[in-house]
């Protein structure tokens, strides 16, 4: 049940919450993938999130306090503690609003069904979409070597993944607008069964019964590395859209 009153007037969160993030997703796209934080400092900072990691060797996902490695077969794992990342956000997640997800709702549809249940568009919103899904479309991002390609070169043979009837958590964050570059606008989720051996970022997904939370967050920690790649780096490329849309949505 939403802890949010429904008078158009009062569209504010009822207390603050913070979201931590590590680099941009501008920083991403233009190839910066050393990782410069640990898993085990990632999860000093909350219990759920999305990310990538060191070479941009899989795509994350922390549920429940634990982080999954999801490599480019689909295949999940426990990532160790010491492994490190050059992108992430995780907060501490704290399920604010709740709601039965529509039978079929896509991925198209998140956007807009998130919309209809938070007090405003103008917050950030981590999103978990936990139950039974008629089918989930993911791709993983696989383990890069040096001299490091942009991102829109390094995704671009990535392997679509389909996962039919299965059970598992969709979980990431809606991005305001303004945040674009940033992070990703909109929203970026990733996935994994429950029984926690295959995931991905996705592309698409059907709900069958599942249930959907949002923790809204009122303040961004921002963490930029150190470091002189960083230094050099373009975070204003002037096809900032297209790249984020070829890299995240691939459609």
């Amino acid at each position: 049940m939403s802890h949010y009153p429904t008078d158009s007037t009062q569209l504010a969160p009822v207390e603050r919450h913070s979201i931590f993030q590590n680099s941009l997703m501008t920083a991403l796209l233009d190839g910066i993938y050393d990782g410069d934080i640990t898993v085990s400092e990632l999860l000093g900072q909350g219990n759920f999130g999305i990310g990538t990691f060191d070479a941009l060797d899989g795509e994350m996902i922390i549920v429940d306090g634990q982080c999954y490695q999801v490599r480019g077969d689909g295949s999940a794992r426990p990532a160790r503690l010491d492994q490190c990342s050059p992108f992430t956000v995780v907060t501490n997640f704290v399920p604010r609003i709740s709601a039965h997800a529509p039978n079929d709702m896509s991925r198209s549809d998140l956007g807009d069904y998130i919309d209809s249940l938070q007090p405003s568009e103008n917050y950030m919103y981590a999103v978990r979409i936990s139950g039974q899904f008629h089918d989930v479309a993911v791709r993983t991002v696989t383990r890069q070597e040096k001299p490091y390609r942009p991102m829109v070169e390094a995704t671009a043979d990535d392997t679509e993944i389909h996962f039919d009837n299965v059970s598992g958590i969709i979980g990431g964050f809606r991005t305001p607008v303004y945040e674009k570059g940033i992070s990703v606008p909109g929203c970026h989720v990733h996935f994994i069964d429950d029984a926690r051996s295959r995931g991905g970022h996705v592309l698409d997904f059907r709900v069958k019964d599942a249930i959907i939370e949002l923790c809204p967050a009122t303040e961004l920690n921002l963490r930029l590395p150190l470091s002189s790649d960083f230094s050099r780096a373009d975070l204003a490329p002037e096809n900032l859209d297209e790249q984020i849309h070829t890299t995240e949505v691939k459609t």
